[in-house]
């Protein structure tokens, strides 16, 4: 039944219908949660072995150095090769953090608007920008707009952002960087062709100090048997010799606890050596007894994709319980369209145009909070208000496929009421 073929009676007839459904929720006062990527208690007590103190040992890492005191600046050396096997870099090209990502991408931006990027510090040059692959995701546009960087939406497609128009728009030296998720993106799931991972290593821009900030937070997240895989930046970056454009980040915060696990970044040559330079005023090393405990329980990538396996058993049902009633509730109605992704933590969902915002109200006076709508954009704004990140993970099964269906509910009520006028 396509909803954009029926007639205005029977729009108001199955509208009808809809609200008393949608009343009975109501009369239900649920509190179901969907707003944000989360692990679920279920996928956080995997790791709860990793909190045994025989893992620490004697309190050395394998160099010998006493983790429980000053000193190691990136990190010790068993984290170091862990990161280096994820990346697919030299260990001498990562260095290892605390427990988000997300501060280490901060604090390089921040370090470009005060110190530069190999040339005049980012805050003295007036007007600079960042592209935006959109939807993408939120907290990336939160830390470039507390810094008044102008933020340009870059659309994307199955293969990822828009490179015709990203060639053209860094021919303006005001352009500074981009900001992406390239496997199983934040919230599309897709992830970057080859072709586009090439043309990224291939990008001339006019500015010198530009560099792609390449979080790579979902690079082990694998779902479905089949999975995606994503060509090593810095190997296809080494034919055109841009290394130095590239920052990539990644951590275990969905792979073993999300307040306390460990992050890390790869890097050039040219770039570890800046960063390491203004860190030994900054800090004197992050928690290594944390690093070496991660080490420990994880030990190497084969460690960490076993361990993964058993996020995947506990996800993939959730997925497929959102996937299939958005197939059984919303398809043929003409009124959503929706990502299948192999991996990562959330389903991009489109909506009527003009009707994200209405469809998350409806979601949310019903009992079921998600993610804004306009927070895939940045500003907050989406130009056509039509998409939805849905975030799985964190509910339980039953209670998430309760809010499934009432967002479901909630689309169609918001469709025929756009239509309708």
């Amino acid at each position: 039944m396509n909803i954009q073929n029926l007639s205005r009676e029977q729009l108001q007839e199955r509208l009808a219908v809809l609200n008393e459904k949608y009343n009975g929720y109501k009369s239900l006062e649920l509190k179901l949660d969907m707003s944000r990527g989360k692990p679920g208690a279920d996928q956080l007590e995997l790791s709860n072995d990793m909190l045994d103190p025989a893992l620490l040992g004697s309190f050395k890492a394998s160099n010998g150095f006493d983790v429980r005191n000053y000193g190691i600046l990136d990190g010790i050396p068993e984290c170091k090769k862990l990161f280096a096997e994820i990346f697919g870099v030299p260990s001498d090209n990562v260095i290892v953090f605390g427990n988000a990502s997300l501060t280490i991408m901060y604090d390089y931006i921040a370090q470009c608007m005060i110190f530069g990027a190999g040339a005049e510090p980012w805050a003295a040059q007036s007007g600079i920008k960042f592209l935006c692959p959109v939807p993408g995701y939120d907290r990336h546009f939160s830390i470039l707009e507390q810094f008044g960087i102008e933020m340009v939406n870059i659309p994307t497609d199955k293969n990822g952002p828009d490179m015709d128009m990203i060639d053209e728009i860094i021919k303006d030296e005001k352009v500074k960087g981009i900001i992406c998720v390239p496997m199983y993106s934040n919230p599309s799931g897709i992830t970057y062709s080859d072709e586009t991972v090439r043309r990224f290593a291939a990008l001339k821009p006019a500015a010198k100090d530009f560099r792609v900030i390449w979080d790579n937070a979902y690079c082990v997240h694998h779902i479905e048997d089949t999975h995606d895989t994503l060509l090593n930046i810095f190997d296809a970056a080494k034919e055109y010799s841009s290394e130095d454009f590239f920052i990539e980040v990644t951590s275990t915060s969905k792979i073993t606890f999300p307040g306390a696990g460990i992050s890390a970044l790869a890097a050039s040559d040219e770039n570890i050596k800046a960063i390491k330079s203004r860190m030994t005023v900054q800090t004197i090393g992050y928690d290594k007894i944390n690093m070496l405990r991660h080490a420990a329980y994880l030990k190497n990538k084969a460690g960490v994709d076993a361990h993964m396996l058993r996020h995947a058993e506990i996800l993939k049902p959730k997925f497929d319980a959102v996937l299939s009633t958005f197939k059984s509730e919303l398809s043929g109605k003409g009124i959503a369209s929706w990502t299948v992704p192999n991996g990562g933590y959330f389903i991009s969902l489109d909506v009527c145009e003009g009707c994200a915002k209405r469809t998350v109200a409806l979601c949310k006076e019903a009992g079921v909070t998600l993610t804004g709508a306009g927070a895939t954009y940045p500003y907050g704004k989406d130009p056509e208000d039509k998409n939805i990140r849905i975030a799985p993970t964190f509910p339980s099964r039953d209670e998430l496929c309760k809010a499934v269906e009432i967002l479901c509910l909630c689309v169609e009520i918001a469709a025929i009421e756009k239509i309708l006028g």
